[in-house]
C-alpha cells in the first residue's frame, strides 16, 4: 500500500478505504475468480489505530468503517477490520517471517507439506511507525500471562513470548526524542545532535506534543514556535537516544526494558521494518 498508514486519515476517513484500493485490485489479479468468494479477508490495524483510539476514539471507529466499507466492496469472504493487540501483532510478524523461511512447513521432494526436521524457527524483531515488536520461542517458560501466546500451526505447537512496546516504534521514538531536547532547552532554540550540521527546521509546540507518547509541559503555549538546528553529534546523539530506555531491571527478573518482563532471548532472529 503506497502512502501512510490508514491512521494518517483521522481527518479524511474516506481516504483510508480508498488508499488500500489499488493493493485490493492487484490481490484480485492474483486470487483466481472462482475462489475469491471463499477467501477469508481479514484488516488488522496496529500501532499508529492503537495511538489513534487513545486520541480519539470516535475518529478512530470512522477509519475502521470506511476501510471496511472499501474492502466490502471486493467480491471476498470479508471478516471485517479492528485493532490488533500488540500480542497479536508481534505473532502474526512472527509466522508471516517463518512462513516464509519455510520453518514450519515445506513442500518435500515426496510433494506433500510437511514439517521440516532439526530446523529452527527464528526470533521476529520488528520496527513499525507507532510501535515495536519483539517474539521469539524462549527456552523457559513464559511467566507473565500477558506476553505468552501459544499456536499450533501445521501440526506442530509453539508457544511463544511476544511484546509490543507501544511509543517506541520510529516515527513516535523521534517525536520522544524531539520532546526531550525541548524540555531539556530552556528556549525556543533546540539543538539536536541527531540532525546533521547545519539542518534547520521549524516546529510548533502544538505539532510536537500532537501524540499520547508525549505530554507538552502545562508552560508551553501551542502556537509557539520551536527552531531546531542540527550539530551533528553522534555521541551526543546515542546518549539522548539511550535517556529514553530504561535498562534497569530492578527486582522483578529478567527484562527488556522500561521494567517490561522478557525471558532470556534464545536462536537467531530476522529484523523487519
Amino acid at each position: 500500500v503506497a502512502g501512510p498508514g490508514i491512521s494518517s486519515y483521522a481527518d479524511d476517513p474516506a481516504g483510508a478505504g480508498a488508499s488500500l484500493k489499488p493493493c485490493l485490485d492487484r490481490a484480485m489479479k492474483i486470487v483466481p475468480a472462482e475462489q475469491q468468494r471463499e477467501t477469508p479477508t481479514y484488516l488488522g490495524a496496529t500501532a499508529g489505530m492503537r495511538l489513534l483510539r487513545e486520541e480519539n476514539s470516535s475518529r478512530a471507529e470512522q477509519v475502521l468503517a470506511e476501510v471496511s466499507k472499501a474492502v466490502g466492496e471486493y467480491p471476498v469472504d470479508f471478516r471485517g477490520a479492528r485493532i490488533l493487540t500488540g500480542s497479536e501483532e508481534g505473532s502474526f510478524g512472527w509466522i508471516t517471517v517463518n512462513y516464509l523461511l519455510e520453518t514450519l512447513v515445506k513442500f518435500s521432494f515426496a510433494e506433500k507439506w510437511e514439517h521440516p526436521q532439526d530446523t529452527e524457527v527464528l526470533g521476529a524483531l520488528d520496527l513499525g511507525g507507532a510501535s515495536t515488536q519483539i517474539t521469539f520461542q524462549p527456552g523457559v517458560p513464559v511467566e507473565d500471562r500477558n506476553t505468552s501466546v501459544f499456536f499450533r500451526l501445521y501440526g506442530t505447537n509453539y508457544s511463544l513470548y511476544s511484546h509490543s512496546y507501544l511509543c517506541y516504534g520510529q516515527s513516535q521514538a523521534l517525536k520522544m526524542l524531539l520532546a526531550a531536547l525541548h524540555q531539556a532547552s530552556s528556549s525556543a532554540q533546540i539543538l539536536h545532535p541527531c540532525y546533521p550540521q547545519g539542518y534547520q527546521e521549524n516546529i510548533t509546540v502544538a505539532e510536537l506534543y500532537d501524540s499520547p507518547c508525549v505530554r507538552a509541559p502545562s508552560s508551553a503555549s501551542p502556537g509557539l514556535v520551536l527552531t531546531v538546528t542540527g550539530t551533528g553529534d553522534p555521541a551526543a546523539c546515542g546518549t539522548a537516544v539511550r535517556r529514553l530506555f530504561n535498562f534497569s531491571c530492578g527486582a522483578q527478573g529478567p527484562c527488556g526494558f522500561n521494567g517490561v518482563y522478557q525471558p532470556p532471548v534464545r536462536g537467531q532472529f530476522f529484523v523487519s521494518s
